[in-house]
């Protein structure tokens, strides 16, 4: 019985597995490999192809632009997502129509979301015509320096995307664990801090990390709402794709990998010490 079972879960695990090798591990090979010089198109061992992502200057600049188009919306979205979470677990007038609404830009595909931000904030758009009236204009926050526009759209659609996952993370903590705390004596504040932001911790870091993952390739809100120059390394991939050079798309692919992983394991690093600051605080 026991050796069936040792053979029967090998096969239970193929599909998934599998899946999981042909679509994440086989590409990830590839990229790895190509820009190792180690792919059909390499000429063989070498480390200058990641190295020119950082030396070349509109490569390292792009670097610099992707991880602020993920940073940046991903810090912001964590400080409206968490306090919205912690509202939709009281009961208040109008719960119900804000649980449905809020929830509205999930089903906006990207692109559409950068597209009405364009005819929303352009100067020239939609609320440039409105303030005109009073003698007001919008100012230059689409395709500006500092890519204001590229953030409001990823908040778009991140904030209910991170509030949802927070939301459930907090709704799991048993309801008399703050009141407990509080009898003993707990302020509000502490109680949050030492109690339920600890309890919830696992959801908040998993929305945090698939928020920022999912920003740092963002393609559409960039192309569409961010500066000429420089450029995010997602939209000079596509750019390299359109020319063939598979060497630079690899490259590019491989320092994105490297720097993802960098920053989420610092971020649970960082996690894990404000936790256990956190416990003998208390």
């Amino acid at each position: 019985m026991m050796r069936r079972m040792a053979l029967d879960l090998p096969l239970l695990l193929l599909p998934g597995v599998g899946f999981l090798v042909l679509t994440f591990g086989l590409p990830l090979y590839w990229a790895i490999t190509g820009s190792l010089g180690l792919g059909a198109d390499g000429t063989g061992f070498t480390l200058m192809h990641l190295a020119d992502i950082f030396l070349e200057t509109k490569f390292r600049k792009g670097l610099m632009m992707s991880l602020y188009y993920a940073i940046a919306p991903t810090v912001l979205t964590l400080f409206v997502a968490i306090p919205l979470a912690m509202l939709l677990q009281k009961s208040f007038p109008g719960r119900k129509l804000f649980n449905g609404l809020y929830k509205i830009p999930l089903a906006i595909p990207s692109i559409v979301a950068a597209f009405m931000v364009l005819t929303l904030i352009e100067q020239g758009g939609f609320m440039d015509r409105v303030l005109v009236h009073i003698g007001l204009s919008m100012p230059k926050i689409v395709r500006d320096q500092f890519g204001i526009g590229v953030i409001l759209s990823t908040l778009w659609k991140d904030i209910p995307f991170m509030t949802l996952i927070i939301a459930g993370a907090f709704g799991a903590i048993p309801k008399d664990m703050v009141p407990a705390a509080r009898s003993l004596g707990a302020s509000r504040t502490r109680a949050f801090l030492m109690v339920e932001l600890p309890l919830a911790m696992p959801g908040v870091t998993a929305a945090t990390l698939l928020c920022f993952v999912k920003s740092i390739g963002n393609f559409a809100a960039p192309s569409l709402l961010g500066p000429a120059y420089p450029l995010p390394l997602s939209i000079q991939m596509y750019d390299a794709y359109r020319e063939g050079d598979w060497i630079a798309i690899y490259s590019m692919g491989t320092v994105l990998i490297i720097v993802s992983f960098i920053v989420l394991g610092a971020y649970y690093a960082l996690t894990a010490r404000t936790l256990q600051h956190m416990k003998r605080e208390g």
